[in-house]
C-alpha cells in the first residue's frame, strides 16, 4: 500500500498558443496567474507488481491575467479568453474537482534510474461542477507505458521507451487543465518545446532515450533523445496524428548517489521551427 501525490503551488507566467498541433509561434500570448494542484492517489497491491487505486482530485487556476502591455492588447482575442466565453468559464478563475480510479503495473528495477521492467498505469478521472467550486463537469482517461531494455550485460548501454495518451472523454474541460505539453507529473515530456507550447483535447505522446554511462564508474554519462506530440479534438478540427510535433536532442549526466542510482541531469532540446530548450533536474526524464 502507498500513496502517490502531484501537488504544485505556483506563481507564474505562462504563453499560450491555441489548440492543436499547429499553432504557430507567432500567435502566442503570455498570462500571468497561481496555480494550485493537489492530487493524492491511494494504491492497494492485488498481485505481483500490480495496483489499484483511487484518488482525489483539485486543480484551481486563478488571478489569470495578461502578463504585459503586450499581452493586454491581444487579451481579448486570445486563445484562453475565446475558449473561456465560448463555454460561459469565469475568466478569473477556474478550478476542477473530482475523483480518480487507478490501475499500475511496475515491474522496474527502480524507480529513480530503472535498467530492466516495465511500467504501466491507466487513470479514469471524473471532475463535478460545483464540487468544491468545480467550473464544469468533465472526464478524462490518460494512459502512461514506460519500458526499459538493457543492451549490455552491465546496464552501462540502455533504451528507455515511453507512450502516453490524455483524452478528455465528456465535458468541457477548462482551458488551462486540457492535456498540454510538459504537463505530466514532473514536466519531463516534450522536450524541445517550452511547457504549454501545444494543447488540446486529446494527446498522444512518444519517446526512445539511448542512455550510456560513459565512465565505468558511472560518474558521467549521456543520453540522446526523439520524441512526438500530436493533438487533437472539436474544437480544431484536428484529429490525432493528423500532425506531429517531434523533438530532439542530447542530455548529459552526473551521478550524484552510486546506490540509488540518482543522476544530476543537463538536457538540450529542439523542435520544429526553431524550438529550443534547456533542462536541469535530478533524476532521469522517465
Amino acid at each position: 500500500r502507498h500513496f502517490e501525490g502531484d501537488n504544485r503551488l505556483h506563481w507564474t507566467s505562462q504563453k499560450t498558443y491555441g489548440l492543436g498541433t499547429g499553432t504557430a509561434e507567432d500567435d502566442a500570448v503570455d498570462q500571468k496567474y497561481d496555480y494550485f494542484r493537489f492530487y493524492e492517489t491511494y494504491y492497494a497491491k492485488v498481485a505481483r507488481h500490480t495496483y489499484l487505486g483511487g484518488g482525489f482530485l483539485y486543480s484551481n487556476h486563478r488571478d489569470v491575467r495578461p502578463a504585459d502591455e503586450e499581452a493586454e492588447a491581444a487579451w481579448p482575442t486570445s486563445p484562453y479568453v475565446t475558449y473561456s466565453e465560448k463555454f460561459g468559464l469565469d475568466l478569473e478563475a477556474q478550478s476542477s474537482a473530482g475523483l480518480s480510479l487507478n490501475a499500475l503495473f511496475d515491474s522496474r528495477d527502480g524507480s529513480i534510474n530503472p535498467s530492466r521492467g516495465v511500467y504501466a498505469s491507466l487513470v479514469y478521472r471524473a471532475f463535478f461542477e460545483d464540487f468544491l467550486g468545480g467550473a464544469t463537469s468533465w472526464q478524462q482517461l490518460s494512459y502512461d507505458g514506460r519500458g526499459y531494455v538493457r543492451l549490455s550485460r552491465d546496464a552501462r548501454h540502455k533504451l528507455a521507451f515511453w507512450l502516453s495518451g490524455d483524452f478528455v472523454v465528456a465535458g468541457r474541460a477548462p482551458y488551462l487543465d486540457l492535456p498540454a505539453t510538459g504537463m505530466d507529473t514532473y514536466g519531463r515530456a516534450g522536450r524541445g518545446y517550452p511547457q504549454g507550447r501545444f494543447r488540446g483535447e486529446r494527446l498522444v505522446y512518444g519517446e526512445v532515450e539511448y542512455r550510456w554511462t560513459a565512465t565505468q564508474s558511472g560518474l558521467f554519462g549521456m543520453v540522446a533523445f526523439l520524441n512526438a506530440q500530436t493533438f487533437g479534438g472539436e474544437e480544431t478540427g484536428e484529429d490525432l496524428f493528423d500532425s506531429f510535433a517531434p523533438g530532439a536532442g542530447i542530455g548529459f549526466r552526473l551521478m550524484l548517489n552510486k546506490r540509488s542510482q540518482t543522476n544530476l541531469c543537463l538536457d538540450i532540446g529542439r523542435g520544429k521551427n526553431g524550438s529550443k530548450a534547456v533542462y536541469f533536474a535530478v533524476q532521469e526524464a522517465f
